[in-house]
């Protein structure tokens, strides 16, 4: 299978760019260790100072031990952005209600991965590989970017930029050198990821890559999916065989995993029982992976309530079929964002089409 082609840029220019020009008190990282269980942050809240046009940021530290960066924007939406695992695990409108799922048994204890939110799959998805599951980078403690590769800036935004840079440890497992950049941003209530992976290696390499979106919804059994029919998917149920989509949209009553193939940039989730439609639209990511463990499945994972994955649903951002293939120096880039409108499909006030194909 071909391999996508990346995003490159000139490794020359782009350090000389920096998105947030000073983090006080903080040179370029924040210094935070990992201990018995917990992180343990060594600098006090600060706010960073940004350029004029941006909302800046706090990081906080919560009870759990984990510092988070709080993002809010001129809307008054609001997103929180975990350093363990570049992980956002909460996004919230400006009425305050949240669009993503957090299971009410997540561990938040390292090295576990954090059951809900966005988290970030690399270089491996799933079982798709020899490595853990999902891959690494979504239990490894990130640290801030004080120099990130330049993008172009929006308007009353306000963002944040991580970095995640191979070890010694994932060396010995994944024997590439690497740096993963994520630049998480929040403007006009429209929650917006960048990955960028680049190759510091001095031979190529091949990696997978999602964001997994732990979407909340009212009630999975009333919600469907739109953009994905006609396509064919690889079915995790059935020893991933290759099917070809046949509904005309993706309804629930059972559990699904499965990672539908060249999918287009725009995916509608439709809640109708909250009367909002999630809109999906994603770049440089052509797959995009849909799963609910349902009852059986929710009970045997001892990181999920019994009931959790009644509001639970992930339609994922992701490259799994061909994976990415990097030369040294190069860089990919991918780009999701997430959006709501308000919406009563099932009244007809809303034609999904629409929003697949950008009318609203």
């Amino acid at each position: 299978m071909p391999a996508h082609t990346p995003h490159f840029c000139d490794h020359h220019t782009w350090r000389n760019h920096t998105h947030i020009r000073d983090l006080t008190p903080l040179p370029s990282t924040t210094n935070l260790e990992v201990s018995k269980g917990k992180v343990k942050p060594f600098v006090n809240s600060f706010r960073a100072k940004v350029r004029p046009e941006q909302m800046p940021f706090n990081i906080v530290h919560g009870a759990d031990g984990f510092p988070r960066v709080i993002l809010t924007d001129l809307t008054g939406s609001s997103a929180e952005v975990l350093l363990y695992g570049g992980q956002v695990v909460s996004w919230k409108n400006e009425r305050r209600e949240e669009f993503l799922f957090m299971s009410r048994k997540a561990e938040r204890k390292p090295p576990k991965a954090i059951r809900g939110g966005i988290p970030v799959c690399f270089p491996q998805f799933g079982n798709f590989g020899s490595l853990e599951q999902h891959g690494f980078a979504r239990n490894r403690l990130w640290s801030l970017d004080s120099n990130p590769s330049p993008l172009s800036p929006s308007n009353s935004q306000s963002s944040v930029d991580l970095i995640l840079k191979s070890t010694q440890e994932d060396v010995r497992t994944w024997p590439r050198r690497f740096e993963l950049r994520l630049r998480i941003s929040l403007s006009d209530g429209k929650l917006t990821m960048i990955p960028r992976v680049r190759n510091t290696d001095s031979k190529p390499f091949s990696f997978m890559f999602a964001l997994r979106n732990y979407l909340s919804v009212s009630d999975v059994s009333e919600v469907r999916v739109e953009g994905l029919e006609t396509l064919d998917y690889f079915d995790n149920l059935m020893q991933r065989e290759r099917y070809t989509e046949q509904a005309d949209a993706i309804t629930f009553d059972g559990e699904i995993d499965r990672v539908y193939l060249r999918t287009p940039t725009k995916i509608a989730i439709i809640d109708h029982e909250k009367k909002r439609t999630i809109v999906l639209r994603k770049e440089g990511m052509p797959d995009a992976a849909v799963w609910n463990p349902w009852d059986k499945k929710a009970k045997a994972l001892p990181d999920m309530g019994d009931e959790d994955y009644k509001t639970m649903l992930c339609v994922d951002s992701a490259a799994i079929e061909a994976p990415i293939v990097l030369k040294p120096f190069e860089e990919w880039r991918g780009r999701q964002e997430l959006s709501t409108v308000s919406s009563s499909y099932c009244s007809g006030q809303l034609d999904p089409r629409k929003v697949l194909h950008g009318l609203i």
